[in-house]
């Protein structure tokens, strides 16, 4: 059975060129013009992915994100031209598993839709399913997180991150290790993304915490700390 992608957006251009290019690629493609209509849609439809829209005529994306996130963890990729990374920080905290910038590259969102979709995680070794460090328990199987004993919610691509960053703990990996092992490929935006994502993780993680558990290592990479 073709996946359904429920389309949030209020733009006509983008929606005609979002609905051909997803049904070339074989999925289900509905479409609400506005964020009240895209909120009854989701409780209709049940699709398996939203692609949404922050600046829509009616109510903001992010009640969007918030009303959805009360009923469903379907997978949310926010499309907006909202750049700043606050905006793409103040989606993400919402619920958003993934923020790509307007305009954008057909290609780079079928990845990152992939990526959304993908349910089998590479295979863990025995005795490595659970990561546990200075309060941090990282799940792999169940692909939970939890600090200090408090379950803490990560998107997919922010669990996929942490979880490669932990299960080399200690190692410097580079941007571009890092871009090829979580979306596939390299490129500029996504270097951009990967700083978003790495701050979520950050802000997610500190709490009590006086120093940071995934190292910057300048103009390289990150490396999760094993102080």
């Amino acid at each position: 059975m073709d996946k359904t992608i429920l389309i949030i957006e209020d733009d006509r251009m983008i929606v005609r060129f979002l609905k051909m290019a997803l049904e070339t690629k074989g999925y289900e493609v509905k479409v609400a013009k506005n964020g009240v209509n895209g909120i009854d849609d989701f409780l209709n439809i049940k699709p398996d992915m939203i692609l949404l829209d922050l600046g829509l005529p009616d109510i903001d994306g992010l009640d969007v994100i918030d009303t959805i996130r009360e009923k469903s963890d379907v997978p949310i990729i926010v499309v907006s031209a909202r750049e700043k990374s606050k905006e793409k920080v103040s989606a993400l905290d919402a619920g958003a598993d993934d923020y790509l910038t307007k305009p954008f590259n057909i290609e780079e969102l079928m990845a990152r839709i992939r990526v959304a979709f993908r349910k089998e995680k590479n295979s863990v070794a025995e005795g490595e399913k659970i990561f546990t460090y200075k309060g941090i328990t990282i799940d792999y199987a169940k692909h939970t997180v939890a600090l200090h004993g408090e379950e803490i919610h990560f998107t997919p691509i922010e669990f996929d991150l942490l979880s490669l960053l932990s299960k080399n703990q200690g190692k410097v990996l580079t941007h571009s290790f890092i871009q090829d092992k979580i979306w596939g490929y390299q490129s500029e935006d996504d270097y951009q993304s990967l700083r978003v994502f790495i701050a979520s993780i950050r802000k997610k993680l500190t709490k009590d915490e006086k120093q940071p558990f995934i190292k910057t290592e300048i103009g390289v990479g990150y490396r999760f700390n094993e102080d």
